[in-house]
């Protein structure tokens, strides 16, 4: 359990945290000739050295490296606009495989600086409801387009991501502390929040989306908060 949620923190860094979205964008377009890709794998083999800091393990950091690239690559190879968002699920459950592979095989023999279950929980846990849950939301509901926007001339830059990823936090930091209340007085404040904003755009279909989001983001934070729960 310690080897994958170390490998799996790892990934989740890499992927998400570490990844900026030009990056994406430009290993769609250039495919195996982007430069990006290969920063990309260097990251995540960077990385998987330092969570597994123990010269014995030094090949397992390399093995996540090596099937990292050839995920991506194939991914990128197979990709289209319509199949992205498939490809992207996909892409997830194989990197999450590989680790499953690793730590079935390999965990024995894996000595490091000691850290228990939870703590390493913990950490996967927070750096999921970032980033990551970000890019789940948005990959799940990027299949509905509404027909307006709400207006962002006086809009913060990116303010609705970094709401979403406190408002996850805190509902995983309620419900890890047992005060589930909290998660009541956030789902109204956001309520409030967006009330104005939904009367004024008079587009169903923006109400519908935003509502999609908001119980995706809040449902994702419950969820990682049960099992934090449950699992540790």
């Amino acid at each position: 359990m310690e080897l994958f949620l170390r490998l799996l923190i790892a990934h989740l860094i890499g992927d998400f945290i570490l990844q900026p979205y030009k990056w994406v964008e430009e290993k769609e377009k250039k495919k195996l000739a982007s430069k990006k890709l290969y920063f990309h794998v260097l990251i995540h083999t960077f990385l998987a050295f330092i969570f597994l800091w123990h010269l014995p393990s030094w090949y397992l950091a390399v093995i996540t490296g090596i099937s990292h690239f050839i995920i991506d690559a194939a991914k990128i190879l197979f990709q289209k606009e319509k199949n992205k968002r498939l490809l992207f699920f996909i892409d997830q459950v194989f990197h999450l495989l590989v680790i499953a592979i690793i730590v079935a095989y390999f965990s024995t023999d894996a000595i490091y600086i000691k850290l228990t279950n939870k703590h390493l929980f913990l950490i996967a846990s927070l750096i999921f409801l970032t980033q990551p849950a970000s890019i789940l939301i948005k990959t799940l509901i990027s299949v509905y387009t509404p027909k307006t926007e709400i207006e962002k001339d006086e809009s913060l830059e990116n303010a609705g991501k970094y709401i979403g990823i406190l408002e996850r936090l805190l509902v995983f930091v309620f419900i890890a502390t047992d005060h589930w209340e909290g998660v009541g007085f956030l789902i109204a404040a956001k309520s409030i929040f967006r009330f104005s904003d939904l009367t004024e755009s008079k587009d169903r279909k923006l109400t519908e989306y935003i509502l999609i989001g908001t119980l995706l983001s809040f449902g994702i934070a419950i969820t990682t908060g049960m099992l934090f729960i449950f699992l540790t």
